[in-house]
């Protein structure tokens, strides 16, 4: 078969992107000889079926941003099994011959690019590019700006490969004219002894593990250094586990950590990981130390009880064992991050902080529930949960980020199902829970409060806390009294101000006063919200007590309420699944957060006599929040998976689950495996399966029953309590109105900005956060008007852009149209 040939019989599905883009941008633009006329021509084509239904839905495509009616038609043609020549001959009918060009084949084209290797000192590299031209083909090969020397073929070989070697690599490709770069191709290059028997000389296929992490008992301050590695190819991806949780930017074949400390003891291993499959390395213990220091004493007195006698003789050795810091019986965290609120406008950055928060508080041993969008009763039952955790000498940690005031000294925590306007029967005391706390006699009760702290006109109550007087109390508010939290609102996700510089501190080996007054002091510096927003920190602290303390596990607490909460992270087990048609399907679970579950599906096996296959989950319960549109989709991000898309396996079908914790039964759905056959000229055939995992993640909590045994209800004892009161919505008579002389709260969810005010550099995006009259009430008021079709809905925007750690840099971005949101 020419080369011409078998280029008219490749599926247009097939073609690369940049021809696609090409000829779509020419097929919008083209009104007589475009799409639609394309469409009347194949519709009269029985073998690929274009009805008029079929072109209704293509140009439905121009009222979607980036929308192509051109890209949907050519898509259906080709899942019906329309080649390049047969769409050349379509648009040889219409007349159409730009379009016709988008189709010839480029000068010069490389049909096969070098793949990245991982392979072992010894044995030989073999890397290839394969190209093809209109006229003889030259190849030279580069290891990053130097030419490799007489590389002049499509294979450079290396044979024996030496440590030397490793590095990146790139081909260069001539034909006449034009010429073209390949990928780049990564060689990492392993000294390793292999011991009698093994061999690793195949490449192609299984992984290979090839290096394992050994065990290791160091002293604080000594650096860790962890090891492991597999050969094949494509090269292996690395991700490092901590008692089972991934560590952040551990990706790498080596972990080091120059400086360690206690907390850094546990069990790790690596997963291993490839386009195709995934292994683990062997889990292995790290035990990290206090310095003992011992001194030699020849005459000194001292008691009995401080000598540790070597052997018959006067000298001794002293044991200095008094610890260098304070020890926690438990640490264990609950996090809160509300945002897609039902009655107020809506919010971004809580869904980024408690994600953040969590991973770095379980680098400090914390057992962290991390919770996103709660109800009243769900936030009430998960403190609940929380308090149940709290004894003598246990750290607690609260954060709570969403909409929020302060009446008289007491801060109140709002729900997504709060009303508008919303009192302190619907919301959470925070206060009232730190009563509670205290009573544990805990060894610190840390409160992060990432919210606004505005006074509620709509709120007159006046509740009377009497707090014990402790030395273990520790309040890190994100904004003074009377004043706004601010999150960073751009095209992305990103932090809020708090956050973005409290995850820089955290995990500092400093007293969680010192952490917070660095954290205060960084916010101080940062222009954009300067004046406006800095942190506040009430404490009663008398201990050096910090987040990095170890913990020395005490006798006393609740040791099935201990599992139950460690439980409430755990993911179910993933399965492979074995159809009567023969394929396989591997069903994998992540958690990105306790209460949002993340479902993937793979084709392990495909029968060889099936054209296609494909698997998908679906059936969900009618409690979860699962939107049918965003279901199975081949990237995370389409699916509103970004925060976690960098952990999950490759070439699979993804489904996000949220709002777990209103699940009252186990969690069942199906499993349907689509496949498609030539000999039944490529028709679906379907074949399901059943699948229960139990209460995964926080269902198991039962956070949706109304009433609990123990509630958190009975911790905000005051007049509008919905214990006393027969119902939480308001009346008639306590509709919004107009405070402070008649200016009434702007909705800023359903304003966009103009333009800046001639004085201030930044854009505002307002969001009343239970306050009366906001700060931005009257600033640049008349520089907003309503935007029509705007949506602030969370998790459906574009792929998130991380916040630059750099002051500097964050100020540019600032000016480039970031907005500031109120929380």
């Amino acid at each position: 078969m020419s080369d011409s040939s078998l280029e008219r019989s490749t599926k247009i599905n097939l073609l690369k992107e940049p021809a696609v883009k090409k000829l779509c941008d020419v097929l919008d633009k083209s009104s007589k000889k475009g799409w639609r006329k394309l469409g009347e021509i194949v519709g009269n084509d029985r073998r690929f079926r274009v009805s008029s239904d079929d072109m209704e839905m293509c140009s439905l495509k121009v009222l979607e941003l980036e929308g192509s009616p051109s890209r949907m038609l050519l898509r259906l043609m080709g899942e019906r099994g329309c080649t390049t020549g047969q769409l050349a001959d379509y648009l040889q009918t219409v007349g159409n011959s730009e379009a016709l060009q988008c189709l010839k084949p480029p000068a010069l084209q490389i049909l096969l690019q070098p793949q990245s290797v991982a392979l072992i000192s010894g044995h030989n590299l073999r890397l290839s590019c394969l190209a093809s031209g209109r006229s003889p083909v030259q190849y030279q090969w580069f290891k990053t700006k130097e030419e490799v020397p007489n590389s002049f073929s499509a294979d450079l070989v290396i044979s024996p490969v030496h440590l030397k070697d490793a590095g990146f690599y790139i081909c260069r490709v001539n034909s006449g004219d034009a010429f073209e770069f390949s990928r780049w191709a990564q060689v990492e290059v392993m000294d390793v002894t292999v011991s009698c028997g093994q061999s690793y000389h195949s490449l192609e296929g299984r992984l290979k593990m090839v290096i394992q992490p050994q065990s290791q008992r160091l002293y604080v301050g000594e650096s860790l250094q962890l090891e492991c590695g597999a050969v094949g190819r494509p090269i292996p991806r690395y991700q490092w586990h901590r008692n089972g949780v991934p560590l952040p930017n551990a990706t790498k074949r080596k972990l080091m950590i120059p400086h360690s400390i206690q907390d850094h003891s546990g069990r790790y291993r690596c997963e291993i990981s490839s386009s195709t499959e995934r292994m683990w390395s062997n889990e292995v213990d790290i035990v990290i130390e206090p310095r003992i220091s011992v001194q030699i004493s020849v005459a000194m007195e001292c008691s009995e009880d401080d000598v540790l006698t070597i052997g018959e003789g006067s000298s001794a050795f002293f044991l200095n064992s008094i610890p260098d810091h304070l020890y926690a019986t438990d640490k264990v965290a609950l996090l809160i991050g509300n945002l897609s609120y039902q009655n107020h406008p809506q919010l971004k950055a809580p869904m980024v902080d408690v994600y953040d928060l969590t991973n770095l508080l379980r680098q400090l041993n914390f057992q962290v529930v991390s919770l996103l969008d709660l109800t009243e009763t769900e936030m009430r039952n998960a403190v609940d949960e929380f308090l149940l955790l709290l004894h003598k000498g246990v750290y607690g940690l609260l954060y709570y980020a969403g909409h929020g005031y302060e009446n008289y000294g007491n801060s109140f925590m709002v729900p997504v199902d709060a009303p508008n306007p919303y009192r302190s029967a619907n919301c959470l005391c925070v206060q009232s829970i730190l009563k509670l706390m205290q009573e544990k006699e805990t060894g610190l009760n840390v409160f992060l409060l990432d919210m606004c702290r505005k006074r509620n006109y709509h709120d007159d109550s006046a509740p009377n806390i009497v707090l014990r007087v402790t030395a273990n109390i520790v309040f890190g508010y994100a904004t003074c009294q009377d004043a706004e939290a601010f999150e960073l609102s751009s095209s992305g996700f990103t932090n809020g101000v708090f956050v973005k510089f409290l995850k820089k501190r955290l995990l500092d080996n400093e007293k969680i006063t010192v952490v917070l007054d660095r954290v205060a002091e960084d916010m101080g510096q940062f222009d954009a919200t300067k004046g406006k927003q800095a942190l506040e920190i009430r404490s009663s602290l008398s201990e050096r007590r910090a987040l990095t303390d170890p913990i020395l596990p005490g006798d006393s607490g609740d040791h099935a309420h201990r599992l139950q909460w460690a439980k409430a992270h755990e993911l179910p087990e993933s399965m492979c699944l074995n159809f009567d048609c023969g394929a396989q399907i591997k069903l994998g679970f992540a958690a990105e957060f306790s209460n949002v579950l993340v479902i993937y599906t793979h084709i392990v096996k495909k029968p060889e006599n099936m054209s296609s296959c494909q698997a998908h989950v679906t059936d969900f319960s009618q409690d979860l929040d699962v939107d049918p549109k965003e279901m199975n989709r081949e990237t995370p991000e389409e699916t509103g998976i970004y925060l976690l898309s960098s952990n999950l396996p490759q070439h699979c079908l993804y489904t996000r689950v949220s709002s777990l914790q209103k699940l009252r039964e186990e969690l069942v759905f199906t499993v349907c495996l689509q496949g498609t056959f030539p000999a039944m000229d490529d028709e679906s055939v379907h074949w399901t399966k059943s699948i229960s995992i139990g209460r995964p993640l926080i269902a198991r909590l039962d956070l949706n029953r109304a009433m609990r045994r123990n509630s958190c209800l009975q911790t905000c004892l005051i007049p509008h309590s919905p214990s006393h009161s027969p119902c939480h919505s308001p009346g008639p008579e306590h509709h919004l109105h107009p405070p402070h002389g008649g200016h009434q709260v702007q909705d800023f969810s359903r304003l966009s900005p103009l333009h800046l005010c001639p004085d201030v550099t930044e854009r505002f995006q307002g969001a009343v956060g239970g306050c009366g009259d906001s700060y931005y009430d009257n600033l640049c008021q008349p520089f907003y008007e309503p935007a029509v079709g705007l949506s602030s809905s969370p998790g459906r925007l574009s792929i998130p852009i991380e916040t630059t750690d750099d002051i500097t840099e964050l100020q540019t971005v600032f000016i480039n149209s970031l907005q500031l949101q109120q929380q």
